[in-house]
């Protein structure tokens, strides 16, 4: 049984929580805090800063951790499914979708009217991230954070992943 709950905590917010972590995480306390009572709100806050910290999708990390914590590994595999599973079926019927009209003009002139919106939404992203750092750590530092990740990747083709474990190191050296 606290399996299916697991599942119906973390698959409901998936469907209704559209747009990512943001939107799903109060729907996530609902469940978890308000309806099972498994955690408190100062243990639900906890949590979702552990997720925060850790590479990848907060809702995903949360639904394995609080998975866990209810219903051992079984239920942290119940927790990340619930999570996922909702984006997987759209995914698989959209993909299926696109696949079929693919060859359509209308198809076609589409993609072209996304990218410049997700290009968009990107550097919306991206001036967040730089206007939060520079209030973290100083306008200064981060510039040159940003300017040597930039020269690192464009001109030395060091790979992300690497100027990302860099940055954490230099973060965890001297910005503690």
């Amino acid at each position: 049984m606290v399996q299916w709950k697991i599942f119906l905590s973390f698959f409901i917010p998936g469907i209704l929580g559209y747009g990512g972590g943001p939107f799903s995480i109060p729907l996530i306390e609902n469940e978890v805090v308000d309806r099972y009572g498994w955690l408190t709100v100062k243990e639900f806050s906890e949590v979702l800063a552990l997720a925060n910290s850790l590479p990848g999708a907060i809702a995903t990390k949360m639904a394995g951790y609080i998975g866990y914590q209810q219903g051992g590994i079984l239920g942290a595999a119940v927790g990340v499914f619930a999570s996922v599973a909702p984006s997987l079926v759209l995914m698989i019927a959209l993909l299926s979708l696109l696949y079929k009209y693919k060859d359509s003009p209308r198809v076609k002139k589409l993609t072209t009217y996304v990218r410049p919106a997700i290009a968009v939404m990107l550097g919306v992203i991206a001036f967040q991230f730089l206007k939060g750092s520079s209030l973290d750590i100083g306008f200064w530092q981060t510039l040159v954070l940003a300017s040597i990740s930039y020269v690192l990747m464009e001109k030395v083709k060091v790979h992300p992943a690497l100027v990302i474990l860099a940055a954490l190191g230099y973060g965890a050296i001297f910005l503690h």
